[in-house]
């Protein structure tokens, strides 16, 4: 697990959603725009980790850090341009991690502090026009892809089990504890105009391997449906995505499929969030695609109320996978509060208690994090 966290913590990240319309305009003129934006943040957290072996011992684990929360720190670039009727942009984006100063952790690079991988998340062109719009390059993918940009600890902490408390990577916000991460992949994507609130997003991506020597003879095919709508003093998002591939491991065709949903409700300061997903073949982090017969179902309820430059959140998420002989429950309590001190300046404080355990042995994790953060914005 601990090893699973590790690798997919580097990736951890989201799209600017949150922040577009703060991105700053350097360039416009003749149709042509270039613009950039970008986001810096840092927690300081203290961990309490009980883990129970297989022997039913308990073994403690207290720790102090000061690194990077859910979002790593990353800078963008914007380029679109004007063609007749149709609109030609870019994007990229480059992500990386705060916590890698201690050459202890992880796998103690020689160079630690100084030696932080750049990594590429976003780096791709659309084409838009009456028609909708295409998107060639790599991007973050469909499935669950609300789910996570629609969680209300995106620019928070969140969970640390399985090792990440003191690692060197990223915290887990609700991955594998409400929602699988929409990792970014090399795709082709079409998104349809809107229609009376309704737009469907339709995926051709790279597949994800089942093993170093599956074959994957298609590609694997993500979507998204969303719908949107005001009301007076209020909003209503709702959305459905789904997943599918197929694999051939040793002569065996292994199928993975999934479907994610969910729904946020807005009116006067309060949002209500409720979403979840399930799924057949795919890990708990979308990547780790596992045999068929595991399967996997999880779902995320949030709360929040925002008052001038206060927001408060109360969240539960949770994830249950089961192999066919061991079942696993991941699930994580937050609290949260933050606060704007001036417009993309957030000072954040969160409570998270997270618990794993499963139905086969006595071996099981409670980890309790308090930490206090700050995420600058532009």
């Amino acid at each position: 697990m601990t090893k699973k966290f590790k690798l997919a913590a580097i990736a951890a990240a989201c799209i600017t959603t949150f922040n577009a319309s703060a991105a700053i305009e350097l360039y416009n003129d003749d149709g042509v725009t270039f613009s950039s934006d970008g986001l810096v943040n840092i927690f300081y957290s203290n961990s309490d980790t009980d883990t129970t072996d297989a022997n039913g011992d308990v073994t403690n684990s207290k720790q102090s850090r000061v690194k990077t929360g859910f979002l790593p720190s990353y800078i963008g670039f914007n380029f679109a341009k004007e063609l007749d009727e149709l609109k030609v942009s870019t994007r990229s984006s480059f992500w990386v991690t705060l916590s890698d100063t201690d050459a202890f952790r992880d796998t103690s690079p020689a160079d630690a502090g100084t030696g932080t991988a750049i990594d590429i998340r976003q780096f791709y062109a659309t084409i838009s026009g009456d028609f909708g719009e295409v998107l060639i390059g790599k991007d973050f993918g469909l499935f669950n892809r609300a789910n996570i940009f629609g969680d209300e600890l995106l620019t928070g902490y969140g969970q640390t089990s399985g090792g990440l408390a003191d690692s060197g990577f990223v915290s887990f916000g609700n991955i594998a504890t409400g929602y699988t991460y929409a990792f970014p992949k090399a795709q082709i994507t079409y998104r349809s105009p809107e229609m009376s609130g309704f737009k469907l997003a339709i995926g051709v991506m790279d597949p994800n391997k089942v093993d170093a020597n599956s074959n994957e003879e298609s590609p694997r095919f993500e979507a998204e449906l969303t719908y949107n709508t005001t009301f007076d003093d209020g909003s209503l998002k709702a959305w459905v995505s789904g997943v599918s591939q197929t694999s051939e491991l040793a002569g065996v065709d292994q199928d993975q499929s999934g479907v994610g949903y969910g729904a946020n409700v807005k009116f006067a300061g309060l949002s209500l969030t409720a979403s979840g997903f399930s799924a057949e073949g795919i890990g708990g982090l979308d990547t780790m695609v596992s045999a068929e017969t595991n399967e996997s179902d999880g779902y995320l309820t949030q709360a929040s109320y925002t008052m001038g430059d206060n927001r408060f959140v109360l969240s539960y998420g949770e994830t249950t996978s089961d192999d066919g002989i061991t079942e696993t429950t991941n699930s994580n309590s937050n609290i949260s509060y933050f606060r704007t001190v001036v417009p993309g300046v957030t000072v954040v404080f969160e409570y998270n208690k997270t618990e794993n355990d499963n139905n086969q042995t006595s071996v099981a994790e409670e980890n309790n994090v308090f930490s206090i953060g700050a995420v600058v914005t532009f």
